[in-house]
């Protein structure tokens, strides 16, 4: 289902920097919902072509678009103004404090259709209108782990209850990365990309077996955690087993879908003397240097591709490189 933003929502707290004042419509607050961030300014619609207003977007009245209602004769403007109204439209918002045609406020009462101003330009507006919508909109899940800041990189550390997550997120923070959330991680899809934060009253605060729940922000300092992150990599501790086939090579990219959107994953095996705060921060590493565009398995096995062909072109498929050591091996 999707989301939905009552109206009310935008005279609220957190939407205080964007300096609305009601004009009308203080019983319709809670009943008309706003369902996407995308802004309209109606100016064709005005003209009578309203065949692509969508009633869940706010419609913002500039100068451009009260200028043409004020060279329309007053009942022209007032049927202007309730073509709109028809359309189920959530509400208006007048920008640089404009004068309102009293057709206009007539228009909104009769439709019961809320009405708001701010002394904010146009441009100004719509860009803080969108911002804040579109994070109140975001689809949201959660996700169990510690998520942690690693030189820049925001990594999802996942695995059972009781495997060592935490512990390992306590080095980590000795080593001075950050925690941005320890259990029930809380995700939203901003754009094209997952951000990240602590939920509500656990933040700042982390579990350790025996121990029990830590504050970190009063025990290592301010600049120990951070209130949120692009979550760029998930790293999954499992149990060894000396039966299961781990990746040698670092060429298997494998992901996790979360909120439709696909993340760089790896699969790391936890067993006795292996430092997992050392290998998750390598692994942090490694993943910067990807994005910086530097793949240090493609680039070794590019070299021994090569070493064993000289002809071969080095953009040989790296999948095959198993398949190739294996028959080399045979030789």
């Amino acid at each position: 289902m999707n989301k939905a933003v009552p109206v009310a929502d935008l005279l609220g707290v957190d939407a205080q920097h964007l300096q609305l004042k009601l004009v009308y419509g203080k019983q319709q607050l809670k009943n008309r919902y706003i369902n996407n961030y995308r802004i309209q300014k109606p100016g064709l619609a005005l003209a009578g072509f309203a065949d692509h207003i969508h009633g869940g977007r706010v419609q913002v009245l500039g100068n451009t678009e009260l200028s043409y209602l004020w060279t329309l004769k007053p009942e022209e403007r007032f049927e202007s103004i309730s073509h709109l109204c028809k359309r189920g439209v959530c509400c208006f918002i007048v920008t640089k404090n404009l004068h309102i045609p009293k057709e206009l406020l007539e228009a909104v009462k009769s439709h019961n259709v809320p009405l708001l101003k701010t002394h904010l330009p146009s441009s100004d507006a719509i860009q803080g209108i969108m911002l804040y919508l579109e994070e109140q909109l975001a689809p949201e899940t959660h996700q169990h782990g510690v998520f942690m800041d690693i030189f820049g990189i925001g990594v999802l550390i996942t695995g059972r209850s009781g495997i060592g997550k935490s512990e390992c997120a306590i080095e980590l923070i000795k080593r001075g990365h950050r925690l941005v959330a320890d259990d029930a991680v809380h995700f939203r899809k901003i754009q094209e990309y997952l951000e990240g934060q602590s939920s509500g009253i656990l933040r700042y605060h982390m579990e350790v077996r025996g121990l029990g729940i830590l504050n970190i922000k009063d025990m290592f300092g301010v600049t120990a955690i951070r209130q949120r992150k692009k979550l760029e990599l998930v790293v999954e501790f499992t149990d060894w087993n000396p039966d299961a086939s781990y990746d040698r090579l670092g060429l298997d990219n494998l992901t996790v879908e979360i909120l439709k959107l696909e993340v760089p994953k790896i699969i790391l095996p936890i067993s006795a003397g292996r430092n997992m705060a050392v290998i998750v921060e390598v692994a942090a590493r490694n993943h910067l240097l990807k994005i910086m565009g530097y793949d240090s398995a493609k680039e070794f096995s590019d070299r021994l591709l090569h070493s064993i062909n000289p002809n071969a072109e080095r953009t040989h498929p790296y999948r095959d490189i198993d398949d190739i050591i294996r028959r080399k091996r045979v030789e």
